[in-house]
């Protein structure tokens, strides 16, 4: 199996591990929803499928000699020398450089609105906690 191939059905393979496909169906509220989901899992699964078979598998080698008593020496081997000088450019990946750094920045101003959210739900717990207690010690006073 060539190395590229490999390294996609190894990262499909994980990707599909990873996701929480029934947490997922959990948060849909419509039919139509969970059929568009059912949709988009099921060509996933039918996606990984393929790669990890159909493109995971090398190729069956080529028996040359049984080929030459049948068409003749001279042809088989022009066949086998283009074949074999046959090369499959390798996968260069130009776009996760390009994406990687906006990635990352975004992951940072994530992580500091998370920040923000949970020390602003801190404060409003307080919030609560002091309005409540000043309710219950106003309510006495009210009631006399």
């Amino acid at each position: 199996m060539s190395g590229t191939v490999k390294k996609v059905t190894d990262v499909a393979f994980k990707a599909g591990k990873k996701i929480d496909w029934d947490g997922m169906a959990k948060l849909l509220v419509t039919d139509e929803a969970r059929r568009e989901f059912f949709n988009l899992r099921r060509a996933f699964d039918e996606v990984n499928t393929q790669l990890e078979t159909k493109f995971s598998q090398e190729p069956e080698p080529i028996d040359w000699e049984y080929y030459r008593k049948g068409i003749g020496t001279r042809l088989v081997d022009m066949y086998k020398q283009h074949y074999e000088s046959i090369e499959i450019p390798k996968f260069v990946d130009t776009v996760t450089p390009q994406y990687k750094p906006k990635f990352d920045a975004l992951l940072v101003e994530l992580k500091e609105a998370e920040e923000k959210s949970l020390k602003e739900s801190e404060r409003l717990e307080k919030e609560i906690v002091n309005v409540q207690s000043l309710k219950m010690s106003t309510l006495p006073s009210i009631l006399s």
